[in-house]
């Protein structure tokens, strides 16, 4: 007996079903995975409400409507090979391995990605691989990649990220300064990327050779 269960129906259907996110693969996905495994234990009561959480090393897991409104952007083809920028908790990580083929998700703080990758393995996430490393770099033994999205925020797109984009693949990412961000998605068609922004959001900034 999942003593989440009812929790995490209710917030897929009131917090991000009902804000028109529309893919059915995300809510699946999101009803599925156990945000609850992902946050500290003094903060499992709130594990389904929608907002940030502490997760340690001032960092946060996001609010789950952010999580799918980034995914949903993301417009995943079949069989997708994805990268996430700040793996965070996993949890991100987690609900895209169960939409994509592959996930690679890099993490600069090493603690961080040991804990994400002691849970992801415990839930039994085969598809996911946690990579410590510099984000604004990507990880590009493993591009191209049909999806790429960034959990933190950026004063530009880094470049490398945009290299590593596969032929019609999409980049989500926060750009703006430290204060306050616009979502971008990132579209790409040959060597042309087309641009637009899709609502106002508050991210953690990205940290590296290509970020702040």
């Amino acid at each position: 007996m999942d003593p989440f269960a009812q929790r995490r129906e209710l917030m897929v259907r009131r917090d991000i079903e009902a804000r028109g996110i529309g893919d059915a693969r995300v809510l699946a996905a999101m009803r599925r995975v156990p945000r609850e495994r992902f946050v500290p234990q003094r903060y499992r009561d709130g594990a389904y409400e929608d907002g940030a959480l502490p997760i340690g090393a001032h960092q946060t897991i996001s609010q789950p409507y952010v999580v799918a409104w980034m995914l949903d952007s993301l417009e995943l083809p079949a069989e997708a090979r994805v990268l996430e920028i700040g793996t965070g908790s996993g949890y991100g990580a987690a609900v895209l391995a169960e939409i994509a083929a592959v996930v690679v998700t890099v993490e600069r703080l090493s603690e961080l990605a040991d804990l994400a990758r002691e849970v992801l393995r415990d839930l039994g996430y085969t598809n996911v691989v946690v990579v410590v490393g510099d984000g604004t770099l990507g990880y590009p033994d493993s591009a191209p990649y049909d999806g790429i999205c960034v959990t933190a925020a950026a004063p530009e797109i880094p470049r490398t990220l945009l290299s590593q984009l596969a032929e019609h693949g999409r980049l989500v990412i926060p750009v703006g300064d430290r204060d306050g961000q616009e979502l971008t998605v990132v579209a790409r068609d040959g060597d042309r990327f087309s641009r637009k922004s899709v609502g106002g959001v508050r991210f953690v900034p990205l940290i590296g050779d290509q970020g702040w």
